[in-house]
């Protein structure tokens, strides 16, 4: 029971970091205008993965998508490719999980397969939560790069060479769902050692002799009575049992019997 209970909670745990990514990664405000000097302004601005915003004092709102790659920083494309291949891996993820739930039953499926697929997602849910947790940390470290850079022109009397940005909610987002997908890909692992079928390491294998009548023993050899049988079929026809003496013993031939 702990282990379906174990797996059906890292399954949900999973799915709310996937669809936390999606929603990071879809979001505009990855980067917002810093009001702290000028808290008074008519005009808003941010940023997300996609497009640029800006906000009037009005209400209105108008939105421009990067109409080229080319023109951005490598960085900002590299976090892209990141939440990207993190949303890929965490539906991939789900897919393969929903088949290797222990309440699931598919056919004849054994419960070694589904502990294999159980660790497949989980390794997944693992990746995908990595690649958004470094895809944000990576942006953010860009924004704190060029707040600090926009802060030095300040001082130096340059207020207006561009604005400073800070840090959206997007970014939040994004941490805690790649942190919920860690999570839950470590539990999907964990759950995966108890649908593994319980056999011992070593199997007993018993050996047994091919005669029936033969035993082993420490002393000197003895056969038994299955040796005796063919013991008599190899004497040949000449041979003649020995006469007994009275007393019982044998007498045997001596050699000028013979003579």
């Amino acid at each position: 029971m702990s282990t379906t209970i174990c797996q059906v909670m890292g399954f949900l745990v999973s799915s709310l970091g996937v669809a936390g990514c999606v929603v990071a990664t879809a979001m505009d405000m990855w980067s917002t205008q810093d009001l702290y000097d000028n808290p008074v302004t008519a005009v808003f601005q941010y940023q997300g993965l996609w497009r640029s915003c800006v906000r009037q004092s009005s209400g209105f709102t108008e939105c421009r998508p990067y109409f080229t790659i080319l023109g951005l920083p490598a960085m900002f494309q590299a976090v892209r490719a990141l939440m990207i291949v993190g949303i890929v891996l965490g539906i991939l993820g789900l897919l393969v999980c929903i088949f290797a739930l222990k309440c699931i039953h598919i056919g004849s499926m054994e419960n070694s397969a589904k502990a294999n697929m159980t660790l497949t997602s989980g390794i997944m849910f693992i990746v995908a939560g990595l690649c958004a947790i470094t895809g944000v940390s990576v942006f953010a470290n860009m924004l704190v790069t060029n707040f600090w850079m926009s802060t030095a022109n300040m001082y130096q009397g340059m207020q207006n060479v561009q604005n400073r940005y800070t840090f959206g909610s997007a970014l939040f987002v994004g941490w805690v769902a790649g942190g919920l997908a860690l999570v839950g890909g470590i539990m999907m692992c964990l759950a995966c050692r108890g649908l593994l079928p319980e056999e011992s390491r070593y199997k007993a294998v018993s050996y047994h002799a091919s005669g029936r009548n033969i035993s082993y023993r420490t002393g000197p050899y003895k056969g038994g009575s299955g040796y005796e049988a063919e013991a008599k079929s190899r004497k040949g026809a000449g041979y003649e049992e020995a006469p007994r003496s009275e007393d019982g013993r044998r007498s045997y031939p001596s050699k000028y019997d013979y003579v």
